[in-house]
């Protein structure tokens, strides 16, 4: 199966929902121990994924950029939430809109697709309830900017 952004998008998500329960020391080392776990999963599915190239850099850079500025992007979220504090939103949640907060801020990525995006990886890995959650916090932000 040939990889495309949104396979690297769902990389990040996994990464980082990783990184929230388990912070690394050592982000590079993590990333690594992250794509041989990749590897071999594919392996034993006999189906390589391409986790190589342009969009192994896509996924590593959304990981690095978050974990980067984490108080930064958390304190971005945590103005944007009504109702809610970080801490109650689920991994998954916290994961989906750290990257696309990170995304609007440092990429020339439409503001309208990183919502998409976003809310279709929420819906994925979550429930499709949080939704407009997502839709609400990262649009709020997008009118901000």
């Amino acid at each position: 199966m040939t990889a495309t952004r949104r396979q690297a998008r769902e990389w990040a998500v996994q990464m980082l929902a990783a990184a929230d329960l388990n912070p690394p020391y050592d982000v590079a080392e993590f990333m690594a121990s992250f794509w041989k776990q990749v590897s071999d999963l594919d392996s034993e599915d006999g189906g390589p994924q391409d986790a190589r190239g342009k969009l192994k850099a896509f996924a590593e850079e959304r990981v690095e950029g978050v974990l980067g500025d984490l108080g930064g992007i958390d304190a971005v979220i945590s103005g944007l939430l009504v109702g809610w504090t970080l801490d109650r939103l689920g991994t998954v949640e916290r994961a989906v809109l750290r990257m696309g907060v990170w995304e609007m801020q440092h990429t020339d990525v439409p503001k309208p697709v990183v919502i998409n995006e976003c809310i279709d990886l929420a819906n994925w890995f979550s429930s499709p309830k949080t939704r407009s959650l997502i839709n609400g916090v990262l649009d709020r932000l997008a009118k901000s900017l």
